[in-house]
């Protein structure tokens, strides 16, 4: 291998050299050293050693001990989340996986080789030595620190995905390697070797026996990541998604309507896949993947159009969208966002017909805080559909309505006083005098907003109801012009912002 120099934080080198120190052995292992060869800053920072818990415990002073799965947690005062907590392991084996789940029982070894040997890829199944870092906690990668005994440095180069070992064994063990194999596909754009992709779909069925919030952990992932599109097709491929999502596999090859030139499955990976090339947020991305997932049961031919229609999937699928998110488990918080959003995607946009008091009811529907997600899962249904434009001039007009609609208009009820004050303060009787004043206050506030405070504006009016009707009236007159002038103003800038009329 090309020998190379990489910088280390402290806060890993600090606890190695106590474990050295100490008289132990100690590697960073796994995903820390696969993300290291790739050049990406590691998420997280494990360590191995040959150091029982028990001995561990006894060289760190901030550390506690998880008895159930063999983990020593160090805690280091730092603000980077990633480095806070340093887990140690002791060199393992591991038993039989009876439930599917976990080893019956847990056995340390004092070998790092038998610890490489029971993980699951083999670009996991890699242990760097920090011994000779350098006074700059710079160490070299070379074949004398990295521990590669089952090709995981080849593997990557080779943009390849292999179980350790005999992979029928490895998905036996623990069935969401499965689903994690899929993720780490997705995650770095690997192929997954021939006969660990066999494996993996003749062991699909053990997903069965795997704990929801497990496989919910993996495929949040999948969808997080930079691909799921491949990743979603290779759960797909091996019959995984048959197990926990089969509503998603139901739109395998189902037809849509002429405006799609995609069958339903195409359309919604499509669709996800947009709103990871715009990293967007979870819930955006999940609200894409399922907004049409009801079209299976909605799919109707019709006559009068000479072409199917699937009337009410937005209001069936938000109840579908509920059902799946619910048994995989998710955040009630997040299931109430993502079917919200699939409830009123098919707002109706065309801005020849469409009024303002329309998309105030839209936004009144799914909530001021919501409705601009709204627009970017419609922007990835459009996109979704083999649309050649994101953003087409009516669904832009829309957006302009939207935030016009949503501005605080230029408005007496910005005045720090009402009418009710005039009056009160100035002896004034209900007539049109009350709002000639109230504009001409306005005005002084447009010019200065430092004045729109209850007293300044209570002396203002005072003077103002010394002034003629005439007087007043020329004076509301103008501040009346100049707030429409203010008007017109803003809306040309929001529409000139979405290139409309």
């Amino acid at each position: 291998m090309t020998k190379s120099d990489i910088k280390i934080p402290i806060e890993v080198t600090r606890v190695t050299d106590q474990l050295y120190t100490a008289g132990y052995e100690a590697y960073i292992v796994g995903g820390c050293v696969r993300d290291i060869l790739r050049g990406e800053t590691p998420k997280d920072w494990d360590i191995t050693t040959n150091a029982l818990p028990d001995e561990m415990l006894d060289v760190f002073e901030h550390a506690h001990y998880d008895n159930d799965f063999g983990t020593v947690r160090v805690i280091n005062d730092t603000e980077d989340e990633r480095l806070h907590v340093i887990e140690i392991t002791t060199y393992r084996t591991e038993d039989s996986y009876t439930d599917n789940r976990h080893p019956d029982r847990v056995q340390f070894s004092d070998s790092i080789s038998e610890d490489l040997r029971r993980r699951d890829f083999t670009i996991n199944a890699l242990a760097l030595d920090l011994q000779d870092v350098s006074r700059d906690n710079m160490v070299s990668v070379s074949s004398e620190t990295l521990i590669d005994e089952h090709g995981g440095l080849v593997d990557l180069q080779k943009r390849r995905l292999r179980a350790v070992g005999d992979p029928k064994e490895r998905f036996q063990e623990d069935a969401l390697r499965i689903i994690r194999g899929i993720r780490f596909a997705a995650e770095l754009s690997l192929e997954i070797d021939p006969d660990t992709l066999e494996a993996m779909q003749d062991e699909v069925a053990r997903l069965n026996d795997v704990a929801v919030e497990r496989i919910r952990d993996e495929f949040e992932k999948i969808v997080s990541c930079e691909t799921p599109k491949l990743g979603l097709e290779i759960t797909q491929k091996i019959g995984a998604l048959d197990i926990f999502i089969p509503e998603l596999s139901d739109t395998i090859g189902v037809g849509q309507n002429q405006a799609h030139s995609y069958d339903l499955w195409e359309h919604l990976t499509r669709a996800c896949q947009t709103t990871a090339d715009k990293d967007w947020p979870l819930h955006i991305r999940l609200a894409a993947l399922f907004h049409d997932i009801a079209k299976v049961q909605t799919k109707e031919w019709s006559d009068e159009r000479n072409d199917w229609s699937f009337h009410n999937h937005e209001v069936i699928g938000e109840r579908v969208t509920e059902k799946i998110l619910n048994r995989l488990k998710f955040p009630k918080d997040l299931v109430r966002q993502v079917t919200n959003l699939v409830r009123w995607h098919m707002f109706f946009s065309d801005t020849d017909e469409i009024t303002h008091s329309a998309v105030r009811r839209l936004i009144q529907n799914v909530g001021k805080e919501n409705v601009w997600d709204l627009m970017k899962v419609r922007r990835a249904d459009r996109l979704g559909m083999g649309r050649p434009k994101e953003e087409p001039y009516r669904l832009r007009k829309y957006q302009s309505m939207i935030e016009e609609v949503m501005r605080d208009p230029v408005s007496v009820d910005q005045l720090a006083i009402d009418g009710n004050d005039v009056i009160r303060e100035t002896d004034e009787s209900p007539s049109p005098r009350i709002g000639w004043i109230l504009h001409a206050l306005l005005e002084e506030v447009l010019d200065d907003p430092s004045k729109n405070e209850k007293d300044t504006l209570i002396d203002f009016a005072n003077e103002l109801a010394k002034l003629s009707d005439s007087e007043l009236e020329e004076k509301g007159t103008k501040g009346q012009k100049e707030k429409e002038r203010l008007e017109k103003e803003a809306l040309k800038d929001i529409r000139s912002k979405y290139h409309v009329k």
